[in-house]
């Protein structure tokens, strides 16, 4: 498996993939991405700010894709979070989705490794990775925990009104 940069030349990719994520949330009766996010404004910001990546597998078959974010992200200026790492820059990760037709072979496991190893090997001043995921999200709660992200609070009503979001932080360096 590689992990790329994606261009805009990869927009409508990544929109297939997340538009599958979120038919895949709803099918496990999560109500996550339900609505107009990840927009296909919020996912060509993404490319032209350099921070959309793709995920392919061996074969060359692209399989997911995920942004990482840099510090400072707002998303998380309202959380009550009990951060690892308070002051050091932090990378974050967001809008992480596997095709429905690649589930199954690991690949969310190796998304996560892939990026973790870029976060460290390309910025090493970089002290820690943040996550954020719905409270209903128990697959993506699971992957998370077993990554080794450290649950350090919750965040209420940022991406919709009354959600809860459960926030994570994995210190790498």
């Amino acid at each position: 498996m590689y992990f790329k940069q994606a261009t805009l030349d990869d927009l409508d990719t990544i929109i297939d993939i997340l538009s599958d994520g979120r038919n895949q949330l709803a099918e496990a009766g999560v109500d996550q991405w339900q609505g107009d996010y990840p927009s296909r404004k919020q996912i060509t910001a993404d490319i032209m700010q350099g921070v959309a990546f793709l995920v392919n597998d061996d074969d060359n078959a692209t399989v997911g894709a995920v942004a990482v974010v840099p510090s400072p992200d707002a998303t998380y200026d309202t959380a009550n979070a009990k951060w690892l790492n308070e002051t050091e820059p932090y990378r974050v990760i967001h809008r992480v989705a596997i095709h429905s037709s690649h589930a199954g072979h690991g690949y969310a496991t190796q998304l996560f490794e892939k990026v973790i190893h870029h976060v460290s090997e390309k910025h090493p001043e970089i002290k820690s990775i943040r996550i954020d995921t719905h409270s209903d999200n128990l697959a993506m709660q699971h992957l998370i925990a077993k990554m080794g992200f450290e649950r350090v609070g919750e965040m209420v009503g940022v991406y919709h009104q009354d959600d809860v979001c459960y926030v994570y932080e994995k210190l790498i360096h």
